[in-house]
């Protein structure tokens, strides 16, 4: 997947593994991605839940037809690290015609769990 001139090249993202019923994400924990305090930023752990949820839900769609997009985002920051990779785990809850639900893990290098989220995604018909 090219995440060229894109946030998530930014942010350094890679995906490790895409199928429909679970992505791995990796980040590495930098100054692209540090807040002021030196760890990692909680608005980075949020941006790679979301992109990892909105890969696999575009691998439910029909890319010809529909477009996934993120409709709501929560998260639950455990624990931070201030180096090293994250790496983030997507699994499905929910699939349906207009919205999937996903939950992300995301964890540090030691399979500590850094942070939970869930998002929930819209499925839209696009437009002509």
């Amino acid at each position: 997947m090219d995440f060229s001139n894109t946030m998530m090249e930014q942010l350094h993202m890679r995906v490790i593994e895409a199928n429909p019923e679970q992505v791995i994400m990796e980040m590495p924990v930098g100054p692209h991605n540090r807040q002021p305090m030196g760890y990692l930023h909680g608005g980075a752990s949020v941006a790679l839940a979301e992109t990892a949820a909105s890969i696999g839900g575009n691998l439910h769609a029909d890319s010809a037809r529909q477009a996934v997009f993120g409709l709501e985002i929560n998260a639950n920051h455990i624990r931070s690290v201030r180096s090293g990779i994250v790496t983030a785990v997507a699994t499905p809850i929910h699939i349906g015609k207009t919205t999937m639900i996903w939950q992300i893990n995301i964890s540090d290098e030691n399979s500590d769990l850094l942070s939970i989220a869930r998002c929930t995604l819209a499925v839209k018909t696009k437009r002509q």
